[in-house]
């Protein structure tokens, strides 16, 4: 039973920290190119994040089954080539089934194999955990990478085009305000959300302190 229970408050830890508490945009600041690079919309930041967390999952279910077979001396190169698998398969399906969506991604997929934040959780958790774990913490970590990409693409995508989703927000009559579909206005949001980010949590009493790739539980907490 208690077993069971450190196992439940274990998960719910993993969960909570890939999520949001470490969130790769949100406390590491990690995967910056796709980040600012995709998300002129919501929809394009929810299918990078989509790919993102597909290639997590595989890449850390991989390397947690045979992290105790891979010399430490080169488990790096090992962990890339697995990640790079991964990539390869994700772009072939989605230049196959989604070819337009493809298309507007470009380069960025393949960029997935040297987003540090994948690398990030396969050297610091799942070459370290179990195998269920280490899944749970790629569906964590990739659920809140993607949440930070559908963020910031809504904020540029509803004040840039006055759409969202591709559906009228402010009405037909709306003027396009470029400024947000451009590099800078990308920035912009990006830095109203990390504010109100930390204003979050400095209200919940936390802070975090994370370094990339850092593992879960490794971040500080403190009354505000």
């Amino acid at each position: 039973m208690t077993d069971a229970l450190n196992s439940t408050m274990k998960k719910s830890e993993i969960l909570a920290d890939g999520f949001w508490n470490n969130n790769t945009i949100f406390a590491q600041l990690l995967g910056m190119c796709p980040l600012l690079g995709v998300t002129t919309s919501a929809v394009n930041g929810f299918w990078m994040g989509a790919a993102t967390t597909i290639v997590l999952l595989g890449s850390n279910t991989v390397v947690s089954m045979i992290r105790g077979v891979v010399p430490r001396d080169v488990r790096i190169p090992a962990y890339i080539t697995v990640i790079a698998a991964f990539v390869t398969v994700i772009g072939m399906a989605m230049n196959a089934w989604v070819h337009e969506m493809y298309l507007i991604l470009g380069l960025f997929i393949p960029l997935i194999v040297v987003n540090c934040a994948i690398l990030g959780r396969a050297e610091a958790f799942a070459s370290r955990n179990s195998l269920l774990d280490s899944m749970t913490d790629a569906v964590a970590v990739g659920l809140g990478f993607t949440f930070a990409l559908m963020l910031l693409g809504s904020v540029r995508e509803i004040f840039g085009y006055g759409t969202w989703f591709g559906f009228p927000v402010f009405g037909e009559n709306y003027p396009d305000f470029l400024v947000f579909i451009l590099p800078p206005g990308a920035f912009i949001a990006l830095g109203f959300i990390l504010a109100g980010v930390n204003i979050i949590n400095r209200r919940r009493g936390v802070f975090t302190t994370a370094e990339p790739g850092c593992a879960p539980g490794k971040h500080a907490v403190q009354d505000a």
